[in-house]
């Protein structure tokens, strides 16, 4: 099996560095998002998690931000998992989704509660890479500002894995991948910490990067963006790649499975 090239990526609604999308006109959100296609190529990623991007949302543009995405990077295979709906004159269809190279042949969206706007939630995917194996890949995004929003959130995440373990992962080359953005750094009791001991309890996990910020892209000051890497992904290296299309930096991870 080649290596395989994942980022995780909040493009937070194609903003760039603005202070919100609506400040954006539809041909600059389109720019920004050239760019990021752009970026996405020249990373060579065969999957792409990204948090924060719009189906159809009034506030940034009115159109798919994925299919255009998936469009200019030439990456044929994508999946929405929407967390936020809101109807109306001010509509607002929002989320997480994967962009990939290989075919995306199951989805499942879990939004962690019900709300219209602000709503988190995460998005598993299995995606064939052929020789009959499945890559499972969750792509979270967790609460930005309460600790016991994210621990509440997390927990559901683990549940959620433990039901897919139990009846999906005969189907599966390797162990789950999680990646996305968790608004907390790994060495505080925070949801990421626990999430990583979760995972240890069964299997050998890699958090990626080691070391390294994310937020905020023009002066990175804290860790947000995350990889969980099973022990079968082999001689995995990780980067942060410098970049100012979204106030996030996103986090490139390549590695191989076994034959």
């Amino acid at each position: 099996m080649p290596r395989l090239r994942l980022l995780t990526f909040n493009i937070a609604h194609a903003r760039g560095l603005a202070l919100h999308q609506g400040l954006r006109t539809v041909k600059q959100l389109r720019a920004n998002l050239v760019k990021i296609a752009k970026l996405i190529q020249r990373l060579e990623a065969d999957i792409v998690a990204i948090q924060e991007i719009d189906q159809d949302s009034r506030w940034s543009g009115s159109f798919d931000h994925l299919a255009f995405l998936s469009e200019h990077t030439g990456l044929p295979h994508a999946a929405f998992g929407i967390n936020n709906r809101r109807t109306g004159r001010i509509h607002l269809n929002y989320g997480n989704a994967v962009l990939s190279r290989f075919p995306i042949v199951h989805t499942e969206t879990i939004p962690f509660g019900s709300g219209k706007i602000g709503e988190k939630g995460f998005v598993f995917a299995e995606i064939d890479l052929g020789a009959r194996k499945r890559l499972p890949l969750f792509n979270v995004h967790l609460h930005h500002s309460s600790r016991p929003q994210r621990l509440k959130q997390v927990t559901r995440l683990m549940h959620f894995l433990d039901e897919q373990q139990t009846h999906r992962a005969a189907q599966w080359g390797t162990p789950p991948i999680v990646c996305g953005d968790f608004n907390n750094p790994a060495h505080r009791p925070d949801a990421t910490a626990t999430l990583l001991g979760y995972f240890e309890e069964s299997n050998n996990y890699t958090l990626l990067p080691k070391t390294g910020r994310t937020f905020p892209s023009p002066f990175p000051a804290r860790a947000l963006d995350y990889v969980f890497l099973p022990e079968k992904c082999l001689h995995p290296k990780a980067e942060i790649v410098r970049s100012l299309l979204s106030d996030h930096r996103p986090v490139l991870v390549e590695f191989t499975l076994p034959h």
